[in-house]
């Protein structure tokens, strides 16, 4: 793998400058691949995503995008998956059913993952960077001896067809793209809430190549006892958000976060941070916003003292419009903010609200949105 900093897509160089020459035995791996991730029968938000943004790679290597699908027969099955992969712009679908991934686990489901990559051979294999894809995705790349580059906030093909995948760099202070040049299939997880939806689009079912999973129950390690619905988990529900009121440091204590409650209630908003009132313990870390929290795409987002440095920068540059309020007229969140205002957030708030208030029917019901624990955060 090679990593190029402050370098994006759009300016990087083929695989011939780097000096590196892709192995023979990897010159027919075609096609782009989108794994859909599977919980009780419904497909994960991310693989949606992932299918819009697979399908624009494809276009552009002027391949196939599949959609990988491992389940059970049992139950809902797999065919919701198959539908939406259709319809959400996939080429072909590449199924392995069994009883063995009824339920994810780790052992099974990367002997099906690695077995299908073996015998198609796709050049890119997508996943979604949630809890699952993060642990199937190592396992993967690792039986396969392959990158695999995590939670990227952009992805593009160069100009000889290398898969360009842009990430924040661990410091968090540049953004790097990774290139994996001698090996195959490219792979790359990205959260959800980074790339756009696409539009659904009904269609028939089209092609579905099946593949048998060699494997039995003894083989498998891990055992699953019960299955725990978390559902009523009053957690945040941040990124599926329309609108995010979300603080920084610039609100200078703890109690000053009910300002943000109070315009949050006022416009039926959900509310979030950056990392360090996360650190401070001044918010609990399920409203933390950023590369190493919520990555978050509303219709608005208002950010109240928060610096916006680029570890928050990539969990928020999706919003459709970002409203800024700090006092420091040089703050970098001004740079990717579409309306700054330089003021004391403590005195702009509350008239904010004010404003909405009068403007505004109260929001004592708001669908869709995420007003849990608004009150009880202190």
């Amino acid at each position: 793998m090679v990593a190029r900093k402050n370098e994006t897509p759009a300016n990087a160089v083929g695989r011939a400058s780097s000096g590196k020459k892709l192995l023979k035995c990897f010159e027919d791996h075609r096609h782009v691949w989108v794994f859909m991730e599977l919980e009780r029968g419904k497909v994960h938000p991310v693989s949606i995503e992932l299918l819009g943004e697979g399908r624009r790679l494809a276009d552009k290597l002027g391949v196939q995008l599949a959609g990988v699908i491992l389940g059970s027969s049992e139950g809902v099955g797999t065919k919701p998956a198959i539908e939406e992969a259709f319809a959400y712009g996939a080429d072909v679908a590449y199924l392995v059913e069994s009883p063995l991934l009824a339920n994810y686990r780790n052992e099974p489901f990367t002997k099906a993952l690695t077995d299908l990559v073996t015998t198609h051979k796709p050049e890119i294999l997508l996943l979604g960077a949630t809890t699952l894809g993060r642990d199937l995705a190592g396992a993967v790349a690792t039986t396969l001896q392959t990158g695999l580059t995590a939670d990227c906030t952009e992805l593009d093909v160069d100009g000889d067809g290398s898969l360009a995948a842009t990430r924040p760099t661990f410091g968090g202070s540049l953004l790097c793209t990774i290139y994996t040049l001698n090996s195959r299939p490219q792979m790359a997880t990205v959260r959800s809430r980074v790339m756009a939806t696409p539009q659904r689009a009904d269609k028939p079912i089209g092609r579905v190549i099946q593949h048998e999973l060699t494997m039995v129950e003894e083989a498998i390690v891990t055992k699953v006892l019960a299955f725990l619905c978390n559902d009523g988990s009053e957690q945040s529900n941040l990124a599926n958000s329309d609108i995010v009121v979300g603080g920084g440091l610039g609100l200078g204590a703890a109690g000053n976060l009910q300002h943000l409650r109070n315009l949050a209630t006022t416009i039926g908003g959900g509310v979030g941070c950056s990392r360090p009132l996360v650190q401070k313990g001044w918010m609990p870390a399920d409203r933390q916003i950023g590369q190493s929290g919520h990555t978050i795409r509303p219709k608005l987002y208002i950010a109240a003292g928060i610096s916006g440095a680029v570890q928050h920068r990539v969990g928020v540059e999706g919003a459709d419009l970002i409203v800024a309020i700090n006092l420091d007229q040089k703050a970098p969140i001004f740079d990717f903010a579409h309306i700054g205002v330089v003021a004391c957030a403590l005195e702009f708030l509350p008239a904010l609200t004010e404003a909405f208030a009068r403007r505004m029917p109260p929001h004592n019901s708001i669908k869709g949105m995420d007003r849990g624990r608004l009150d009880d955060q202190e």
